[in-house]
């Protein structure tokens, strides 16, 4: 059979827009995919709104580049600032930190199962967002469809709780304004840590006794996902959830494990480079740590299909998000595939539910939140956390209070991100190919894969010009 070339674009159910390129060829009597390009078809401009402007505006605008993980962008700026200054949050404004966080982390993991990734394999009622839809492999007898709708209703109120617990102590969710250098604004009211504990116990309940079993009656019906969309194998994490108050232990280390496989090795931050060659962005500033790097937009560029950077470490492709963390962690370790990145990404869930009853436990009512934050002369530092979808870093330079340079690599961008010089596939591209497609007008099977790892385009803006339309 002739090779079939289509496009997904946009793919929906992620945030933002994703166009991703496929060529499908029967190989050893199976069509599957024999060459993928994934496709950030916006410009993320941040960077660019941040220079010149004071330091201590970065956790507000940076917080506006997402939706759905706004407090971890707040919470990157933040450690930055914390650097700048050399000051660290006391007790409480760390616990205040982490709570917000969380909440967010929460919000995120249920929305992606029930709302964004489920509907690829079970059949929805007959209407919006259901439909229209594809007919596809449905493996659901009528008993399991019922206990997933139930639950996909029941989701949406819980990932709703979960901003209002976060707004108790981050002013409002998403986008909240409480993260500053030194700490948090907000104060640990007693009525509201009680308030915060009882919405937690709903959440955590409802993770225990629905997500986590929805979860593995997926996967026990999709058994076979577990050896699909592997990839490379290279699992990378930044650590999160500081754990005392200089942030040396956290609830998630940082580390990488190389081809899935092998003892957890260090990372290191300066090992991290961006490389442009297939990306609009100006070769001459290809292949910078970002501490150094800038985003200098080029278009048209021969070669170039995406607005994604291509971040490496060492030069080598990494996979970011929930299974890398509990790779890292030792919480998880059964595999790297479609079907991995969901069970991790539940326990993960349950463990950061039940690590946040055990903080909110330690907070004592209007103890202190905040560490005198001064501008230093100069600065450069960064902050690395991770948000939902995986390892989350800022990386700033200051000058007398004003920022002269910032430079962010989003967890997408790791994870979407275009072939490198030496034409090494993003991971997302390396964990489709080979993606055996069943009928290639309804390729349901590239959006499970795509879906598994989260994708969010969000961290992007448009090109505004006065008086001109939107490019």
């Amino acid at each position: 059979m002739p090779v079939i070339v289509a496009s997904i674009d946009p793919v929906t159910r992620i945030e933002g827009h994703l166009k991703v390129n496929i060529e499908v060829d029967a190989v050893g009597g199976v069509q599957q995919i024999t060459n993928v390009q994934t496709v950030g078809t916006l410009f993320r401009g941040f960077e660019k709104l941040l220079e010149g402007r004071d330091s201590r505006d970065a956790p507000i605008i940076t917080s506006r580049i997402c939706g759905v993980c706004p407090t971890s962008h707040a919470m990157a700026a933040a450690l930055a600032l914390d650097a700048q200054a050399g000051v660290n949050p006391p007790t409480a404004g760390r616990i205040l930190r982490n709570l917000v966080h969380g909440a967010c982390f929460l919000e995120s993991h249920i929305l992606h199962f029930y709302l964004l990734s489920l509907p690829d394999f079970i059949q929805g009622p007959g209407m919006p967002p259901w439909t229209p839809g594809w007919e596809m492999d449905k493996r659901v007898d009528s008993t399991a469809q019922d206990k997933f709708l139930a639950h996909y209703l029941e989701a949406i109120v819980l990932r709703r709780r979960c901003h209002e617990i976060g707004a108790l102590f981050g002013g409002k969710l998403p986008h909240t304004p409480t993260f500053i250098g030194g700490g948090v604004t907000a104060v640990p009211a007693a009525d509201k840590i009680a308030a915060f504990q009882a919405g937690l116990s709903e959440i955590l309940a409802f993770i225990a006794d629905r997500y986590i079993p929805d979860a593995e009656r997926l996967a026990s019906l999709y058994n076979d996902y577990f050896l699909i969309g592997r990839g490379y194998g290279n699992l990378l994490a930044y650590g999160a959830f500081e754990l005392d108050n200089a942030g040396a232990t956290k609830l998630f280390g940082s580390g990488r494990v190389v081809n899935g496989a092998g003892s957890v090795q260090p990372m290191a931050a300066t090992a991290i480079t961006e490389n442009v060659t297939h990306a609009w962005y100006s070769d001459a500033y290809n292949n910078l740590n970002p501490a150094s790097g800038e985003t200098a937009m080029q278009t048209p560029k021969a070669g170039a299909y995406s607005w994604l950077k291509a971040p490496r470490y060492s030069g080598a492709p990494y996979e970011v998000g929930p299974l890398a963390r509990m790779w890292v962690a030792g919480d998880y370790r059964n595999g790297v595939s479609v079907m991995d990145r969901i069970r991790a990404r539940a326990y993960e869930a349950l463990k950061i539910a039940r690590a946040m009853q055990s903080w909110a436990a330690e907070l004592t009512p209007d103890a202190s939140t905040y560490s005198t934050w001064a501008a230093p002369a100069n600065a450069t530092t960064q902050g690395l956390t991770e948000a939902p979808r995986g390892a989350l870093g800022h990386w700033t330079r200051a000058a007398a209070g004003r920022i002269g340079q910032y430079q962010i690599i989003t967890p997408t961008c790791w994870n979407i991100s275009p072939r490198d010089s030496a034409e090494q596939l993003g991971p997302l591209e390396k964990a489709l190919m080979g993606t055996p497609v069943a009928d290639a007008n309804q390729p349901v099977e590239v959006l499970r894969v795509i879906h598994s790892v989260d994708p969010c385009l969000d961290c992007a803006t448009h090109v505004m010009k006065a008086r001109r339309r939107a490019v």
